[in-house]
């Protein structure tokens, strides 16, 4: 069994896409629905660290208060930006995946396969059609 995590959305497409690719894949992960229960500020520092991500590539825009936070200011700081995803867990950008071989921010929600060490079980298309995982399970388009 392999340990996988996913800071889902289940209201974001890119979110469904990654958590169908894990569980085609014959895992059944543990989902967080982020929303509902924010991850701490040390594991939320965490993941941005094991990521090798800036915390304002974590940032979402999109139907978030990004603009009336003025979030878009260069010159706000890490722990800023950090206390802002705290303050309004909607601000977190997802899926992120945290899995034995890394962690992730899955946009687009392929990225998902390179944290899964099993095999994709079939041929797998994301919500519009696009065909991600041929039907011998091997990723198209790489």
């Amino acid at each position: 069994m392999t340990d996988i995590i996913i800071y889902h959305n289940p209201d974001c497409g890119t979110s469904r896409n990654a958590l169908a690719m894990i569980r085609n894949a014959g895992i059944e992960p543990h989902v967080v629905e982020y929303l509902k229960t924010p991850p701490s500020r040390a594991l939320l520092e965490q993941m941005i660290a094991r990521a090798g991500i800036a915390p304002r590539a974590l940032l979402r825009e999109k139907g978030t208060p990004f603009t009336e936070l003025g979030l878009g200011d260069e010159s706000l700081d890490d722990d800023a930006l950090i206390d802002a995803m705290m303050l309004h867990p909607i601000l977190i950008n997802r899926p992120i995946v945290v899995s034995p071989l890394g962690v992730k921010l899955c946009r687009p929600s392929e990225e998902v396969l390179d944290l899964i060490p099993a095999r994709q079980r079939g041929g797998f298309a994301k919500e519009d059609g696009e065909q991600v995982v041929d039907h011998a399970g091997n990723r198209v388009g790489r």
